[in-house]
């Protein structure tokens, strides 16, 4: 299991962080994403695997005024 902004989600291996988007259906232009409090660059969101018990944080940014 890992978590995914606080909630438990269903860790498979290879799983990367673009996988993980997919499976969550995060289609925000802006997102970020921290993985343990470290964060990914989104270049490398194809090739980041998550490691199974990892909390996983994805944010999206959203502009306004």
């Amino acid at each position: 299991m890992i978590k995914v902004n606080g909630r438990d989600f269903q860790w498979e291996e290879g799983l990367t962080v673009k996988g993980l988007l997919e499976k969550k259906k995060y289609t925000f232009p802006k997102i970020y994403v921290r993985i343990n409090d470290e964060l990914i660059p989104q270049e490398e969101y194809a090739t980041v695997e998550i490691k199974d018990g990892d909390d996983v944080k994805v944010i999206h940014m959203m502009a306004g005024g």
